[in-house]
C-alpha cells in the first residue's frame, strides 16, 4: 500500500490518460503549452508531455510524445490518448486553433515513450466535421477497436441543446474509421451548459458540452464516462451514459442535477474532469484519473480517486484532498 494527496503530479497535466504497459504506468495529458497554444522551442519539436510511475502515485516526467506535424495545422494540441495494439502504439489527439478547426488525428510508435509520428491523415473529414476533440479508443471483448470523440451539433430537437456532444464510430484499422458514426449522449441539461449567448457557425447559441469520453465495460453493460460544462469552471463534473451494446443506445437518466461521479468541492477542488480510468498495482481495484483546479485556479493537475461500482451505477471515492491508501 502506498498513501498519496491529490494533486499527485504537481506541474500542469489536463485530459490524463493513463495506461499500463509491461508492468509500468504511463501517463499523457494537455500541457500548458499544448491548452493554449504557447509555441516554445521544445513545442516546435515534440508536444504532449509523457510521464511514468511504478505505483500510480510517484510520477517522473518523460520527456514530449508526439513529434509535430504539420504546423499549418494549428498551435492547439488537446487530449491525447494511447491505445497498444500488435506491437504498435497508437496515439489519438486533435489538434487546431483555439477553439475551432480542431481534426482528429493519428501518430504511431513501437515504444511507450515514443517518439510518435503522426500517419499523415485526418481521422475524420474536417470538411463535414470542423470542430472534433477528444478522442478515445476502446477495445471490445471481441477485439474490436471503436473510437469514442466528441463533435458539434446545432440543432435543438426533442430536448437536446446545441453544443458539443459525444459519437462512436468503428474502426476497421487502427487509423481508418468505417464511417458508421453514431450518437452516444447530447446536452440535456442546465449544468452541461458551456456559455449562453455564444457565437457560433454565424449565429447565437446557448452552447452546452460533453466532451471527455471513457468507456468502461462491467457487467456486459457499456459505461461512457463524460465530462460537462465550462472547463475552466465549478459546474464542471464527470457523469456517465450506459449503454446493452458498445454503439448504443446510450441513456444518461439521473443526471438532470447534476454530475454523479465527480463534481465541484467549493473552496477545495475546482472543476474536476476529463478522466481515464487505471487498475491499482494489485490489479483488484479501479482508479479514476482525472485532472482539476486548485482553489486559486493556478493549473488542471492530475489526481486519482477510486472507482466504486454500486447498485445505482458508477461513483468515485472523491474527489479528495487529504491523505488517502492505495
Amino acid at each position: 500500500m502506498a498513501n498519496y494527496t491529490n494533486p499527485v503530479y504537481s506541474d500542469y497535466f489536463a485530459d490524463p490518460f493513463v495506461w499500463q504497459h509491461q508492468g509500468i504506468y504511463y501517463a499523457i495529458g494537455t500541457g500548458r503549452t499544448e491548452a493554449v497554444g504557447q509555441v516554445d522551442e521544445i513545442a516546435q519539436r515534440r508536444v504532449f508531455p509523457l510521464l511514468w510511475s511504478n505505483d500510480l502515485v510517484n510520477w517522473q516526467f518523460a520527456g514530449n510524445a508526439l513529434q509535430r506535424p504539420d504546423l499549418a495545422l494549428g498551435d492547439n494540441f488537446w487530449a491525447p490518448e494511447v491505445a497498444y495494439c500488435d506491437g504498435m502504439f497508437y496515439l489519438y489527439y486533435s489538434v487546431g486553433h483555439e477553439d475551432k478547426n480542431h481534426q482528429l488525428r493519428v501518430a504511431t510508435s513501437s515504444k511507450p515513450l515514443g517518439p510518435y509520428l503522426d500517419t499523415g491523415e485526418a481521422l475524420v473529414e474536417p470538411k463535414n466535421c470542423p470542430f472534433a476533440i477528444d478522442p478515445s479508443p476502446f477495445q471490445d471483448s471481441d477485439g474490436q477497436w471503436y473510437l469514442f470523440y466528441a463533435q458539434d451539433f446545432l440543432d435543438t430537437e426533442n430536448g437536446v441543446r446545441a453544443g458539443t456532444a459525444l459519437v462512436v464510430d468503428r474502426l476497421i484499422t487502427m487509423t481508418k474509421l468505417a464511417g458508421e458514426t453514431r450518437v452516444v449522449l447530447r446536452a440535456r441539461h442546465d449544468w452541461q451548459r458551456f456559455l449562453a449567448d455564444r457565437p457560433m457557425y454565424g449565429k447565437i447559441y446557448d452552447w452546452h458540452t460533453l466532451e471527455g469520453p471513457c468507456v468502461r465495460k462491467h457487467h456486459n453493460r457499456y459505461y461512457c464516462f463524460y465530462s460537462g460544462g465550462r472547463w475552466d469552471s465549478e459546474n464542471y463534473g464527470v457523469d456517465y451514459g450506459v449503454a446493452d451494446h458498445v454503439m448504443g443506445p446510450y441513456s444518461d437518466v439521473g443526471s438532470e442535477s447534476g454530475a454523479r461521479v465527480l463534481r465541484t468541492v467549493p473552496d477545495v477542488v475546482l472543476g474536476p474532469g476529463h478522466n481515464s480510468i487505471a487498475l491499482s498495482p494489485d490489479g483488484q481495484s479501479e482508479y479514476v484519473v482525472y485532472h482539476a483546479w486548485d482553489a486559486k485556479m493556478e493549473a488542471r493537475r492530475m489526481c486519482i480517486d477510486l472507482l466504486i461500482w454500486t447498485p445505482e451505477g458508477p461513483r468515485c471515492q472523491g474527489p479528495t484532498w487529504t491523505s488517502q491508501i492505495i
